[in-house]
């Protein structure tokens, strides 16, 4: 029988891939959770709804004084995700969103960006659309290239912004290669690990400053949670984030951040499942006669496979295709399906379906889409943890009614 090394998949599928990160589900269940530090000796942090805490005297206090400032169920949540992601401080934020503006807000106007150009669509928008009113420049080039990256760079630019995989093409960036380039200069590098989750890539071990996570996704993984989370090594970042958590004040309600406690403890078993039926339902896309194409890292036909298997252990549940017959056919597919829902996010134990086009990269411009492959026939699927045969299945039923006959060949 061939081995499982830990990841979710077998010998044969994960050949290649970084080992599993010593220790994750132990951290995930562990970290920043001591009962020690709790009167209670509670095993799982309590929800502390309190605002407001009371000093010893005028200006002394027991470590926390005013919970936008600081909350110990939150500080407990920040040192999970900073152990996660093999880093030294996290910070937790209200939306994943939030915490793209707080990071922007280390810039200045005149400042420039450089931005890997497929994007969150809500990433693409901020950047059009708000830093750009307070005179910061954006620079949208693929960055799977380096050298583009070289090429963009200005005298003042200071961030430099990549996804991998991208949303929603699935496109890879080599961080390290793009460490790299900026290596000696003044300018700092984000990494949205938002579709891998932790548990299978860790930016700051290829170079990234700051590990960005919408929360909302994989990380809490039961679409019940609004948030954002930032890890960084750098203690410079670090200090510069936390003044603007603290004054910008875009923080996270203790009781989600409870949930999201919960959530990460089981990350390690849900990535597994998330990986197996990903890498199913990509491989059963592949061949199938209503598909244009398929979009998967964790396959050979990928053409960045070999950069995922350097910066990654395995790869999470989303998979992107085109359906033949257009946007019509691809609306159809979508009312067709059963076990998937209709429905924008993704990361959640749940199996979800969209159309980015039409959905959530609605915002950016028809022109840059289509330069981008996100084409209205382009349908981008959420692996939950439902059972792989009932995935398959659904999708097959769902792709046949759709995709009139004539053109299964």
């Amino acid at each position: 029988m061939a081995a499982n090394h830990g990841n979710g998949c077998m010998d044969g599928d994960n050949a290649g891939f970084l080992p599993a990160f010593p220790h994750f589900a132990t951290d995930a269940i562990h970290a920043g959770q001591d009962p020690e530090q709790w009167n209670s000796k509670a095993v799982i942090p309590p929800i502390s709804l309190a605002t407001t805490f009371k000093q010893k005297a005028p200006g002394q206090h027991s470590g926390f004084e005013y919970s936008r400032a600081g909350n110990p169920t939150r500080n407990c949540l920040e040192e999970c995700f900073a152990a996660l992601e093999n880093g030294k401080h996290g910070l937790a934020f209200s939306s994943g969103l939030a915490a793209t503006d707080t990071i922007t807000k280390l810039l200045q106007a005149g400042d420039h960006i450089v931005s890997m150009d497929d994007v969150y669509g809500g990433t693409n928008r901020y950047f059009r659309r708000v830093a750009s009113r307070n005179g910061i420049e954006t620079s949208f080039v693929d960055c799977t290239d380096a050298a583009n990256v070289a090429a963009a760079l200005k005298p003042n630019t200071k961030m430099v912004w990549v996804e991998t995989p991208t949303n929603p093409t699935l496109r890879v960036v080599d961080i390290q290669a793009v460490a790299d380039v900026i290596k000696g200069r003044d300018i700092f590098l984000v990494s949205d690990n938002t579709f891998m989750s932790s548990y299978f890539q860790r930016p700051l071990e290829h170079g990234a400053d700051i590990a960005f996570h919408s929360v909302t996704k994989y990380m809490n993984g039961h679409s019940d949670v609004v948030m954002g989370a930032v890890v960084t090594r750098r203690d410079d970042l670090h200090e510069k984030l936390r003044f603007l958590q603290y004054a910008v004040g875009a923080v996270p309600a203790p009781f989600d951040c409870f949930l999201v406690n919960r959530g990460l403890k089981t990350l390690a078993v849900r990535m597994k499942q998330h990986y197996q039926n990903g890498l199913a339902v990509a491989k059963f896309l592949e061949s199938h006669p209503c598909v244009i194409k398929s979009f998967y890292p964790g396959l050979p036909s990928h053409p960045s496979y070999p950069v995922m298997q350097k910066q990654a252990s395995g790869c999470s549940g989303m998979v992107t295709f085109r359906i033949k017959g257009g946007v019509e056919c691809a609306s159809k597919c979508l009312q067709y399906l059963k076990v998937f829902t209709l429905a924008e996010s993704l990361g959640g134990i749940e199996s979800l379906a969209e159309i980015p086009g039409l959905m959530t990269h609605m915002s950016v411009p028809k022109e840059d889409r289509d330069k981008l492959g996100i084409y209205d026939d382009l349908i981008r699927l959420s692996c939950g943890i439902e059972e792989t045969a009932d995935l398959i299945a659904d999708l097959d039923q769902g792709l046949k009614k759709a995709v009139p006959e004539e053109l299964r060949k």
